[in-house]
């Protein structure tokens, strides 16, 4: 099954569009967990257990384990929803952006080492910093488009042949690039009314939208503006609401986590 089909499989059987995004901070972490030498792998274990059957995807953020030289636990995180939770896409976020052997080399890394089902790359250096990716036609692309920062604007709303470059990139990849059909973008959902324009470029490709939660966009207007005609077609992801939701009483992080990741797919889908 290649990541397309799981992911639409994911949407319908977990009745989701909720990414749970996996950046473990250690500063951030229970108590339990600060002097265990795996406890980023333990910590990120009880989480996916704890929402597995609410979320459509899982999406580990790569820097959060590279610098604290924690790659063997995300490894092990890989390999842990890849054996309990096969049905669940796994999206590697790295962001990637080179090109020719060093993205093949990238390529690898996710898909080979992490095993990853989709992995988050960067455009700026045109289709060279994507063809590698191409090569694993099972798995994902997902491409930044319109990013939630608000600094996104720099660059992303430069005009070129009077559309705004973040448009440009979305016909690119629409009418060009997911030759395979394995692409995804990357649109944030700070940005509702450029979330709906895009929507209307890409058809039903996939979308990955953060920016609810801690960033706090709004889930009604993105929900709206983002899905497709069949209610579904995003991966709207929350990391640091669900990770570190405060616990009420009687219960721990995992199941505080659970309740707010319950609340956020449920909130989700009134509007879908």
């Amino acid at each position: 099954m290649n990541f397309i089909n799981k992911l639409s499989a994911a949407w319908t059987s977990n009745d989701s569009l909720l990414c749970v995004g996996l950046d473990p901070d250690m500063a951030k972490l229970p108590a339990q967990f600060q002097n265990d030498p795996q406890g980023i792998y333990h910590f990120c274990r009880e989480i996916i257990d704890a929402t597995a059957e609410l979320a459509c995807s899982f999406k580990p953020q790569i820097a959060y384990f590279a610098a604290l030289s924690a790659e063997d636990q995300l490894e092990k995180i890989c390999a842990y929803v890849r054996e309990q939770y096969p049905h669940i896409p796994l999206i590697l976020d790295a962001k990637r952006g080179d090109i020719g052997a060093t993205a093949r080399q990238y390529a690898r890394e996710a898909y080979d080492r992490y095993g990853a089902d989709a992995v988050t790359v960067n455009p700026y250096m045109g289709s060279d910093s994507v063809e590698p990716y191409m090569e694993w036609r099972d798995r994902g692309v997902i491409i930044l488009c319109r990013t939630s920062n608000a600094g996104g604007s720099d660059l992303q709303f430069l005009d070129v042949g009077g559309q705004p470059l973040y448009q440009h990139v979305a016909r690119l990849v629409a009418e060009k690039w997911n030759s395979n059909g394995q692409c995804a973008l990357v649109v944030g959902a700070t940005y509702p009314e450029e979330l709906a324009q895009v929507r209307a470029i890409v058809g039903d490709m996939p979308l990955l939208v953060p920016g609810i939660g801690a960033q706090g966009g709004d889930i009604a207007a993105t929900v709206q503006s983002g899905k497709t005609a069949a209610g579904a077609g995003m991966m709207i992801n929350s990391s640091r609401a669900i990770l570190y939701a405060a616990p009420q009483a009687g219960e721990d992080f995992a199941s505080a986590a659970r309740r707010v990741a319950l609340e956020t797919r449920d909130a989700i889908n009134l509007y879908r």
